[in-house]
């Protein structure tokens, strides 16, 4: 008899569908296996008003299959110019679930990025008092700091200080990539978590970099050293609220990521349930996978837990070499790669 596994619904925590033509392939592709995910808001331009964000909102749920259940949470782009009554305005709509900080400069559209997060204090102030999540690209821009080192640095120069005078500020650390990140989150109070991808959860820079570079092993922060992906596959299996699943699935068309400046991102939504079965299969850790996938996010950000189920069998398959996209190849994620467990 195939073994089967059944468990509640999961959620995406941190998702990229892009916009216009692109949502008729990344919506689905998200939507067969999650309920909920947050939308990232770096299009161009980018999302910074609860307006755009309703209209992305509606934009998402008309490429919805039918059948099936997907809710959109959209976060807005905080930037420098970002006011108290966006806050407000924002604490009031259902629709969006906090902002995301992208440090100018830190990854794809992220130009108009904040330049001076101390200049922000009112802002965060407001956040706390009103409960909005801040949603964190935690890495610096610094020219002259190692790009391995960019999350370490910002973590102590940024984020332990903005805790510090803003304790009771909702705060998720974005697709975090260091033993360090582990380390301020899991000693942190009750309103600090973060959110770990599958890339960073099954590979180290060796498998971008040994043998030629790979190019959709690229991403944003960047794979770190295998020391620190097994702190962040520790920090995944340990059963601790405070770290579960965003994926930071980032389409890019294979022409854009296999160039002379390629993009960085990982398109995983083609597979990203089963992926992440694959890290929790290997540690023979399997029970804790509804916890990470399923519980954690809901309760963090204070959403009822789903109440629909998923199946996965253990059925071994190979992630397709590319799919299509409104007529455009996106090599996905574990291109050409086995998985031990597939969606049903």
């Amino acid at each position: 008899m195939t073994e089967r596994i059944t468990f509640t619904r999961p959620d995406d925590w941190h998702l990229h569908l892009r916009d216009d033509a692109l949502l008729s392939g990344t919506v689905p592709a998200s939507a067969r296996q999650f309920s909920r995910a947050i939308i990232m808001p770096n299009l161009v331009p980018p999302v910074t008003t609860v307006e755009q964000a309703m209209a992305y909102h509606q934009r998402i749920l008309a490429q919805v299959p039918e059948g099936l259940d997907f809710t959109p949470l959209m976060a807005l782009y905080l930037t420098q110019q970002t006011s108290v009554e966006d806050i407000a305005k924002a604490a009031a709509n259902p629709a969006i679930i906090g902002f995301k900080l992208y440090p100018a400069g830190a990854t794809t559209n992220s130009a108009s990025g904040v330049t001076d997060i101390n200049a922000l204090a009112d802002v965060f102030a407001a956040m706390e008092r009103l409960e909005v999540p801040l949603l964190v690209h935690g890495e610096v821009t610094d020219a002259d700091i190692d790009i391995f080192d960019r999350e370490e640095v910002f973590i102590e120069r940024y984020l332990k200080p903005l805790h510090q005078r803003h304790p009771q500020l909702r705060l998720v650390l974005e697709h975090i990539t260091t033993r360090q990140a582990v380390d301020f989150v899991a000693s942190a109070n009750s309103k600090v978590a973060a959110t770990i991808t599958p890339q960073h959860l099954l590979m180290n820079r060796n498998d971008m970099l040994v043998g030629g570079i790979r190019p959709h092993h690229y991403c944003l922060p960047i794979l770190k050293r295998k020391s620190h992906q097994q702190a962040l596959q520790q920090a995944a299996l340990s059963g601790n609220p405070k770290f579960f699943l965003g994926t930071d699935s980032a389409p890019h068309t294979q022409d854009k990521k296999e160039a002379a400046c390629g993009c960085a991102g990982c398109f995983s939504a083609p597979a990203a349930i089963e992926l992440y079965a694959e890290l929790f299969f290997q540690h023979d850790a399997m029970d804790k996978l509804e916890g990470f996938a399923s519980h954690f996010g809901a309760d963090f950000y204070g959403l009822p837990r789903n109440t629909d189920q998923i199946t996965l069998e253990a059925n071994s398959w190979t992630v397709p070499a590319s799919v299509d996209i409104a007529g455009s190849p996106f090599v996905p994620y574990w291109a050409n790669e086995p998985l031990h467990w597939r969606l049903i």
